[in-house]
């Protein structure tokens, strides 16, 4: 059944990063905000697992990864990405905000599949890791997009 709602999520992940693409001008913003996202929260990932807060005991490439790379590589990216264009012309308190909201929304999920799946097992970890984790992130990677554009636009 665990491998059954895998699926289901990386095909709700692939609608929703297809229908982000839908705004040209936001293109290249949505590119790098998904890729930053990834990389920055892989290295996060990866100390969490290596030191035993967290397990994922059914994951996609399991030989492979010991962290869950469905949500470190695709879903939390693609979280950010609609971060990023709902607070594209929002200040600063409407993006934390906004922020708080999205990261509260994605915490819940993964409690809930912590209590009632096999794909997230908490050991010292707790959801207000997960919360302040994926805030701090969330937060920093938004405002460094933010900076970068400034600063090419500054260039121009």
């Amino acid at each position: 059944m665990d491998r059954i709602l895998l699926w289901c999520l990386l095909i709700i992940g692939i609608g929703l990063f297809l229908f982000s693409l839908r705004k040209p001008l936001l293109l290249k913003d949505t590119i790098l905000i998904f890729l930053m996202k990834a990389y920055f929260s892989s290295f996060i990932g990866v100390i969490v697992v290596k030191e035993e807060m967290v397990e994922y005991p059914v994951r996609f490439l399991s030989k492979y990864f010991d962290a869950s790379i469905l949500f470190e590589y695709f879903l939390y990216p693609i979280m950010c990405i609609y971060l990023y264009q709902t607070t594209v012309h929002s200040r600063f308190l409407g993006i934390v905000l906004q922020c708080a909201l999205y990261t509260a929304a994605l915490t819940t999920i993964e409690v809930i599949c912590e209590k009632y799946t096999d794909l997230v097992e908490y050991h010292s970890w707790t959801w207000m890791h997960s919360f302040i984790t994926i805030f701090l992130l969330s937060l920093s990677v938004r405002l460094l997009l933010q900076l970068i554009n400034k600063i090419e636009m500054s260039k121009v």
